[in-house]
Formats: C-alpha cells, sequence, structure tokens
C-alpha cells in the first residue's frame, strides 16, 4: 500500500512536471528537498530489521515538511503516505530535530563581533532609513494542547495553552536570535529578562559597538534595538513614544522606528503563513512543539537566503519619494497570523534612555528627515483609524 502514497506517486509526479505545485505543497522546490535529503540521512536513516524495512529518508523528510507546511494532523497525513499515525508522530520531531541540529549553526547566527553588529545596523539604515539598529524584537505566541498535569502553567489570557517564541530579526527577514519554550502564561517582560540576550546585555558582554554620531551628525549615539511597548526602554532598546497627545516629532519618531521594528512583525507573520502548522493549536508535548518551531525558523532562514525576492513580495511594501507615499499591505495580513505578547504596564525607562529616545525624535525631524516622512505619518494614521 505504501507504493500508492504521495510520496511515491503524487511527489514524482509533480517533481517531472509541475514544480510550483511541488514548492506549494512541500514549501521547498525539488532541488532543495533532495539537498536536504542528502543533508539529513546520516541523521534520519535507520536500519531495516528482521521484521520490517526502515522507511527511506526521502519519505521521512517529506512527512515533516507536508505536516509543518499544512498543520493536517497525523491521522490525516497517514491516509496520505500510507505511513501509520503512531510512526508519523515519530517521525515529525524526529526530522525537525535533525533540521535544525544540521541547519542552525549555518542559518541562525547572532552577531559576535562589532564589526558583524555595525553590518546589522548598516542593513537597517539602507533599507529602513533607521540608523544604530542591531535587530527588532518581537515574541508571539503558539498555540498548544494543555499538557498533561500542568495546570495553568502554558495558560495564555486570551484563554488558550501556548509557548512562547521570542526573537530578534535583521533587516532581511532573517532570523539572528531564538528563545522558544518558554510557557504562555509568563509574562512578556519576564521572558524577555531570563533570555540569555536579555543578561549579555544588561553584563555589557554582546559586544555591541561603541556609540557612535549618527549620519551628518556630530553626537555619539549608542547601537539598539527596537521593540514595541512589551519591552522596557533602554539605552540598548528603543520603542515607540505613547500614542496618547503626541507632538509631531513623536509621530514622526514612531514611524521612522515603525519601519524598522515591522520587519518582525512580517517575518513573524511571513513564517506562519508559509508552515501553517504554527497556526493550528498543537497537540505534541511542549519540547516537540519547540523543536518544530525551531525548524520553521531554519528553513525560513535558508529559504530567505536563497530566495529573498519571495520573502520581500510577501512583506508590507511602500512607495516612497518627495511627491508620493503609498502602503500595500502584505499578502500574510490577510490571513490568521500567530498572536503577540500582552502588554502589561508600561516601562518608563532610565533617565539616560529617555534622553537618547528624545534625541532621536529631533534628529529624525531634522537633520535625519526624509521626503516623504510628512505623508507617511497622515497616511498611516488615517490606516489606523480605518482598521
Amino acid at each position: 500500500m505504501k507504493d500508492f502514497g504521495q510520496y511515491e506517486k503524487l511527489l514524482q509526479k509533480l517533481h517531472d512536471g509541475d514544480v510550483k505545485s511541488f514548492k506549494n505543497f512541500l514549501r521547498v522546490d525539488p532541488g532543495l528537498f533532495q539537498e536536504l535529503v542528502e543533508r539529513l540521512t546520516p541523521r534520519i536513516q535507520k536500519k531495516d530489521t528482521n521484521l520490517r524495512r526502515a522507511l527511506e529518508p526521502g519519505l521521512k523528510l517529506a512527512i515533516a515538511l507536508r505536516y509543518i507546511a499544512s498543520g493536517d494532523s497525523y491521522k490525516s497525513l497517514s491516509y496520505g503516505f500510507r505511513v501509520a499515525p503512531n510512526t508519523i508522530s515519530t517521525i515529525v520531531p524526529e526530522v525537525c530535530q535533525a533540521i535544525y541540529e544540521e541547519l542552525h549553526e549555518e542559518c541562525i547566527k547572532l552577531p559576535t563581533t562589532e564589526e558583524e553588529w555595525k553590518e546589522v545596523a548598516q542593513g537597517f539604515s539602507d533599507r529602513w532609513n533607521f540608523h544604530h539598529t542591531l535587530g527588532a524584537i518581537d515574541g508571539k505566541h503558539v498555540a498548544i494542547q494543555a499538557p498533561s498535569h500542568s495546570g495553568s502553567a502554558y495558560h495564555k489570557f486570551k484563554g488558550y495553552f501556548s509557548i512562547v517564541m521570542l526573537a530578534v530579526v535583521d533587516s532581511q527577514y532573517k532570523f539572528m536570535y531564538l528563545d522558544v519554550g518558554s510557557n504562555g502564561s509568563c509574562s512578556d517582560a519576564g521572558i524577555f529578562k531570563d533570555s540569555e540576550l536579555y543578561s549579555a546585555l544588561e553584563e555589557g558582554a554582546a559586544a555591541l559597538p561603541p556609540p557612535e554620531p549618527l549620519p551628518d551628525d556630530d553626537h555619539p549615539i549608542p547601537f539598539f534595538f527596537v521593540g514595541d511597548d512589551a519591552f522596557g526602554l533602554k539605552d540598548w532598546m528603543m520603542k515607540p513614544y505613547a500614542t496618547r497627545n503626541m507632538t509631531k516629532p513623536e509621530r514622526l519618531f514612531n514611524y521612522r522606528l515603525s519601519r524598522a521594528r515591522r520587519i518582525v512583525e512580517n517575518t513573524f507573520g511571513i513564517l506562519a503563513h508559509r508552515f501553517r502548522c504554527l497556526l493550528t493549536t498543537m497537540l505534541q508535548k511542549p519540547e516537540n512543539v519547540e523543536t518544530i518551531v525551531l525548524a520553521c525558523c531554519c528553513l525560513h532562514n535558508l529559504l530567505a537566503a536563497r530566495t529573498p525576492q519571495k520573502i520581500a513580495r510577501r512583506a508590507d511594501r511602500e512607495e516612497t519619494d518627495a511627491d508620493h507615499y503609498q502602503w500595500t499591505d502584505g499578502s500574510w495580513r490577510s490571513e490568521d497570523t500567530l498572536a503577540s505578547l500582552q502588554v502589561v504596564g508600561g516601562n518608563v525607562g532610565t533617565r539616560s534612555a529617555r534622553a537618547q529616545r528624545d534625541y532621536l525624535r529631533d534628529y529624525y525631524a531634522t537633520i535625519g528627515k526624509v521626503s516623504w516622512q510628512d505623508k507617511a505619518i497622515d497616511v498611516n494614521k488615517y490606516r489606523k483609524r480605518s482598521t
């Protein structure tokens, strides 16, 4: 019966005559699929026994990729691939673990030197006109089935159980840092403060570049990450001004910061749009969900590196010049997406961080202004009212 499954029949037909559908089915093209088979075979190949023949690595990879692409139940996958559901339940986490082990050092890299951090910051300057930005940070909830005997540990405030994925993203929609697995009942601030990245930043052990002047200016400004109100204001973390009673320079600053910050929002949206298992209530144990999420992120980065133009086509777009400004929503916004962290309270920040944000506010209203920003804040203000 297995000879009549989707791997043996459907994928072979698509490989030979419909590459676009092959990619839609597994989210990778035939060439990359074969590359992954070759790279993962040493990690996932099993030996035949006297009782049964081991499943071939290509079949196991196809099952795992179809699961993360569709979020189909193991029962549904068993009918399609002619493999028992209990076998699939071991194949998916095994293959996802192999994907992560094989790809994470290649695909998910946090800078470790001043020069590497400056290269990231240059990307934000060149593409998003927001200088000294070392990455955009955000967190999302991944819904899971309530683990046995867990009580309310994974219970999210909106009424379901979840784990949290915290990420830092570069200007090219690629993950640089991931912290996956905190239970959904944790506060947003607590998750970040418990991360290795936060400790490194607070202790000055992250090898960040020293402060430098912004373009066409002479006042040294620290390099920093950008986030939303879920994160505290620090010298190394800038976030928007509160929206009530904003002045025009504050609105301009919020718009300019949002151009850098929404990269992470788009990255999460594209990730979930591509790997739709993340939009379901995942039934695996939390540790297996963590493995699957990490594998999805590795594959996302691999695809972003191989085909960056396709990532950009799915993201929000702006048409900007002195006489014209137009915003176009990314295609992922038309569908469901991952739930954001809850913003609890607020962090007024240190005195130096508030002064730094005020300096950036004045800089982007004067020396660092761009020709379209006045039009942009009017367009974006209208968009918020109408959505």
